[in-house]
């Protein structure tokens, strides 16, 4: 009866589907539950597509409001927004404060695979922000750490999160294991899900698994989803299973990445390659 629910409520989603190739490279929107889902024919539209919506976003807070919050994410599925977004110029970027979403316990701001290093590389020497705050992976009080990262996402309202999902359906660094959708928390620390580690191997930022450190600092699902606004940037085959079990599956911290299907200020943005297996 549950399966034939399910297939039931999988067409009923397909009926409020709609295909098509635009000159962007969208060849189907559709919503799930409450979360509007976008694939694209490459990676490279998806990520520019997704970019200039960030982009006009930012622009209409700083309008309204003369100053704007932004949470990023890292990793290699990325890359190709955050490029496509620093290249869009258009954003007064001095009156903009950024965050990132997780770091690893233990590690400098020189370290290859430091996400410090990564977003004052890509990001913030190249468009100047009001602020960029870090979380320090290698601070002596970790616990302290997360506290002071706390006060400051709570000095102001997070207007946009860009987040990504994770090989095994976690966001930030919510693994299963540790994934709360109730997390009292907005920031702390967690033991890192084997198979995350071996992502960041696959990614080439360690050279084996050992090497991966156990533990990281995370903000939490309820901080992320604190947002006013959501897109969710997810590339390449090796999501495909984690976006269908996002969009498919049970909402539950099985795949962490399922909430999402109840954020209606949420966009998912998916190419070919991520939405083979819906």
């Amino acid at each position: 009866m549950q399966l034939l629910f399910v297939r039931q409520l999988n067409s009923l989603r397909a009926m409020h589907s709609t295909s098509q190739v635009t000159p962007d490279g969208l060849t189907k929107s559709f919503t799930t539950e409450s979360l509007p889902v976008r694939v694209y024919d490459t990676q490279a539209r998806m990520a520019a597509d997704a970019a200039v919506l960030a982009q006009r976003y930012l622009q209409e807070v700083l309008q309204k409001n003369g100053r704007a919050a932004a949470i990023l994410a890292t990793g290699n599925s990325q890359l190709q927004f955050l490029d496509a977004l620093v290249a869009l110029g258009g954003v007064d970027w001095s009156c903009v404060t950024l965050f990132h979403m997780d770091e690893y316990l233990g590690i400098d701001d020189q370290h290859r695979a430091s996400f410090r290093r990564y977003m004052r590389e890509r990001v913030e020497s190249l468009v100047k922000p009001q602020a960029f705050h870090y979380l320090a992976g290698d601070a002596l009080l970790p616990l302290s750490e997360c506290e002071r990262y706390t006060e400051l996402l709570m000095a102001q309202p997070i207007d946009l999160c860009c987040l990504g999902i994770g090989e095994n359906g976690h966001i930030a660094f919510n693994d299963p294991p540790v994934a709360d959708f109730a997390d009292p928390h907005r920031v702390k620390l967690v033991k890192l899900d084997e198979a995350c580690r071996m992502q960041q191997v696959g990614e080439g930022h360690f050279a084996n698994l050992e090497a991966v450190p156990q533990y990281a600092f995370t903000l939490t699902i309820p901080m992320l989803c604190s947002a006013q606004r959501m897109l969710c940037i997810v590339p390449e085959r090796r999501k495909a299973q984690a976006v269908r079990d996002a969009l498919n599956g049970p909402i539950g911290t099985q795949c962490p990445a399922s909430i999402l299907r109840t954020k209606a200020q949420c966009t998912l943005f998916l190419d070919a390659d991520s939405a083979s297996r819906l």
